[in-house]
């Protein structure tokens, strides 16, 4: 048993590997953080995009009333207003976290 002990004390043939395979993992893990970041501001910017094309879509219309000698129906219409980020570029990806404000107004 001490002799078992003793050999797999002084054996050091894995070590190198262990240590290449930690390297290799922390490089691969960075890259992962920093690739899903981008696809996370793609993904976002294509979002709004969506959501802009959604915005600009013209739903305003208008029919006109249409009469004869027997009868009649009124016309009707219907505006829509802008709403509140119909733009594009709403959503901006690369700002960096913004402080809170202290004041609060209850």
């Amino acid at each position: 048993m001490l002799t078992l002990a003793r050999h797999l004390f002084n054996d050091d043939a894995g070590f190198v590997v262990s240590a290449e395979l930690v390297l290799i993992a922390t490089i691969c893990v960075l890259g992962l953080v920093v690739g899903l970041t981008e696809v996370s501001n793609g993904v976002n910017q294509e979002l709004e995009d969506v959501g802009a094309a959604f915005g600009s879509v013209n739903q305003s219309f208008r029919m006109q009333g249409l009469t004869s000698c027997k009868a009649r129906m009124v016309g009707s219409s219907f505006k829509d207003h802008a709403d509140e980020c119909d733009n594009e570029n709403d959503i901006s990806c690369n700002l960096g976290p913004q402080a809170e404000s202290t004041g609060h107004t209850y």
